[in-house]
């Protein structure tokens, strides 16, 4: 019973330790390769290239080497490209203008390896090459160009340079993918901060004149409406009396009306006056004034 557990134990633990060792002499005595997606291997042996795949999955490696696959990892190399679309960005380029400005040029690019043998063989760094021819590119290009034209047509300029580059980068196994000017800028800090005073100024001057555009309206409504003011209020002057007249006789016409409304205004006149008014009661007034005019007999003073 216990040599039948181990047997099996043993047939249960041993494909997991013979499958990777079989996978690692498969893959050392060239049998099979995997090539991965958007990658190309290049075989090479004895300096000299015998096969390069750059179809995805899984290959039988003698049927494309022949018996140079058995050797291939063991005398010879394998060098794997990686064929994804890149993208690379160069600060500030420095151009100047027509009118001599030092600017600078941010301009961003793609690229992908479209030629593996060209890439590995014709040029011992071909990502710098074509940073470089990029970037001798625009300089070349885009110098001595209007300032205007240069801050406004920034997709001509991107054509420019991608049609002066796109032979280089070809010759190197190299496909230039799109080309754009990102940023222009000026690079002297002097030139930006007297741009930025005259902008300043420039939007001083602007707010003044508004301001004083504004107050001047303000101006004219204000004086036209006490023109109409006065024009109004020297009508209503003028026919006032004849309004008053026309009411007043109106009035007149009933007396007792007439007396009722002057004796309203009356004692309205009096109490919005300042003066002191003493009230006596009815019936009673001669007594009051008996007793006040006695009480000042008889004070001290001269006598009436």
């Amino acid at each position: 019973m216990i040599e039948f557990l181990a047997a099996a134990l043993i047939a249960f633990l041993a494909p997991f330790v013979a499958e990777p060792v079989l996978l690692g002499l498969g893959r050392m005595f060239g049998v099979y390769a995997i090539v991965q997606e958007r990658t190309c291997r290049v075989y090479m042996l004895f300096g000299k290239v015998i096969g390069m795949l750059s179809e995805p999955g899984l290959v039988f490696l003698p049927a494309k080497l022949g018996p140079a696959a058995f050797v291939i990892n063991l005398l010879g190399s394998c060098r794997v490209l990686d064929l994804r679309l890149d993208q690379e960005y160069l600060r500030s380029q420095p151009v100047n203008s027509e009118e001599g400005a030092p600017m600078g040029i941010g301009i961003w690019y793609e690229m992908w390896i479209s030629d593996p043998l060209a890439y590995l063989f014709k040029n011992t760094d071909p990502r710098g090459s074509l940073r470089a021819n990029l970037s001798n590119a625009t300089v070349r290009c885009l110098s001595n160009m209007p300032l205007a034209e240069m801050l406004e047509t920034r997709h001509s300029m991107s054509q420019t340079v991608r049609g002066e580059v796109t032979d280089k980068s070809q010759a190197w196994g190299y496909q230039l993918g799109s080309v754009y000017i990102r940023k222009v800028h000026f690079r002297d800090a002097d030139m930006i901060r007297q741009i930025e005073e005259k902008v300043v100024n420039r939007l001083r001057q602007v707010t003044a004149a508004i301001k004083q555009a504004g107050a001047n309206q303000v101006s004219v409504i204000t004086s036209s409406a006490e023109r109409e003011a006065a024009v109004e209020f020297a009508k209503a002057a003028a026919i006032r009396p004849a309004t008053l007249g026309a009411a007043l006789q109106e009035i007149a016409r009933e007396p007792a009306l007439a007396e009722a409304l002057f004796d309203v205004l009356e004692t309205q006149r009096i109490a919005a006056g300042n003066a002191r008014i003493t009230w006596l009661p009815e019936g009673q007034r001669g007594r009051v004034l008996a007793t006040l005019l006695a009480a000042e007999a008889g004070g001290p003073g001269p006598k009436p």
